[in-house]
């Protein structure tokens, strides 16, 4: 293959590409009646599923559901749900409760879990790691310094692989904690409102810190690979809307969004290549997608939670050249065949006819869903496979 076709210098011809990586992309782009890509959003259902003598394995469910393979490849290292700490914090138990167990997790947070079981469920968060600068900078601070050595652990390696897979058209990702989820697991849903109002210093210190961090990294990636999707796991929407204000957004993340963005863009090897902007939140997103889309060119929203009132097929028509994943209602597939059936005609053909869906359950599919009504679903994703 020749250099100017590599997947970093520009990329590969189609027929080059995987059969995952031409599906992905097509979705990307929002191509009409393009075959759906099929993939899960994640599993909480495997013990069930185990117990009752189903398949259960990735390999298994994969094979079982024709479940594509990756179109994507995730560079990873900066945080999901929590800060890209390093060193993390030391995992232990700090309190014994009986039936439960208070526990420091890798984040520095304290956690009421139950005994032996810390995954697979919501535990209750008790404390976090910052309250004020000083704990900021004696707890946290300093595990997000970018020239830590153990960030570049395995780093050749790393990018070995993602060269390898540019070379085969995926989709390739540069992957961070969103700005609001943070904040967040450094200071706590409730705290962090407060402190928007009574420390903004404390906020912006933060920010400029994940920025750092961020930026460094994502620029060591970018001297080996071209990026095509930078992606922030940001959760900052609840059932009724934005957690809070626009106004608050755009003093507080849009400007560091917006350099990270304009950064990568001016260090791309592949200068042409579309930067594609994916936001993934939780809760109502409909009224901080036009913000996002709007002020920094968002492409690609997830997973539009169906149990916080997000129609994909409203969305779909509102904005109809941003990508979408998600939106199927995990109750409703707890249900029955009629109940699915009914879902899924709303919403896979004119879905299907615009382009730019990915149909998943809109997080992990939960215990309540059988082995059969979750295949009879993802069986009918794949009439528009």
């Amino acid at each position: 293959m020749d250099n100017l076709h590599d997947g970093v210098h520009g990329l590969v011809p189609r027929e080059k590409m995987t059969k995952a990586a031409g599906t992905m992309r097509d979705m990307m782009a929002v191509t009409p009646g393009a075959p759906i890509y099929q993939k899960e959003f994640g599993y909480y259902c495997l013990d069930r599923w185990e117990r009752e003598g189903h398949p259960h394995t990735g390999e298994e469910l994969k094979k079982a559901a024709q479940l594509d393979d990756s179109g994507v490849f995730s560079l990873g290292g900066l945080g999901w749900c929590e800060a890209g700490f390093e060193p993390k914090f030391p995992e232990l138990v700090l309190e014994d409760r009986g039936d439960y167990e208070l526990v420091q997790d890798f984040a520095g947070r304290a956690l009421l879990c139950f005994k032996g079981r810390r995954n697979g469920f919501m535990p209750e968060y008790v404390d976090h790691p910052v309250k004020d600068m000083e704990s900021w900078k004696n707890n946290c601070k300093w595990r997000m310094n970018p020239l830590d050595p153990v960030r570049m652990e395995g780093f050749d390696a790393r990018m070995q692989k993602a060269v390898a897979e540019a070379g085969v058209g995926k989709v390739i990702c540069s992957n961070v904690v969103g700005g609001y989820m943070y904040l967040r697991s450094l200071i706590g849903p409730e705290q962090l409102l407060y402190k928007f109002y009574d420390e903004p210093n404390l906020i912006h210190d933060c920010m400029e810190q994940w920025f750092l961090l961020a930026d460094y990294i994502t620029a060591k990636y970018q001297e080996h690979v071209t990026i095509d999707m930078f992606f922030i796991g940001e959760d900052i929407c609840y059932n009724h809307g934005s957690l809070i204000s626009p106004d608050m957004i755009r003093e507080f993340l849009f400007p560091y969004y917006k350099q990270m963005i304009e950064n990568i863009k001016k260090r791309q090897i592949d200068k042409s290549r579309h930067l594609y902007f994916q936001v993934d939140t939780d809760g109502y997103c409909m009224d901080v997608l036009p913000l996002y889309m709007n002020e920094l060119g968002m492409d690609f929203m997830s997973p539009f939670e169906a149990a916080s009132l997000n129609d994909v097929v409203e969305a779909g028509k509102m904005y109809p050249n941003l990508a979408i994943s998600g939106g199927i209602d995990k109750r409703v597939l707890a249900k029955g065949k009629k109940e699915i059936d009914e879902m899924l005609d709303y919403i896979l053909p004119a879905m299907s006819k615009r382009g730019g869906f990915i149909p998943t359950c809109d997080h992990g599919v939960p215990e309540e869903v059988s082995f059969e009504n979750w295949l009879y679903y993802r069986k009918r994703c794949l009439e528009y496979a």
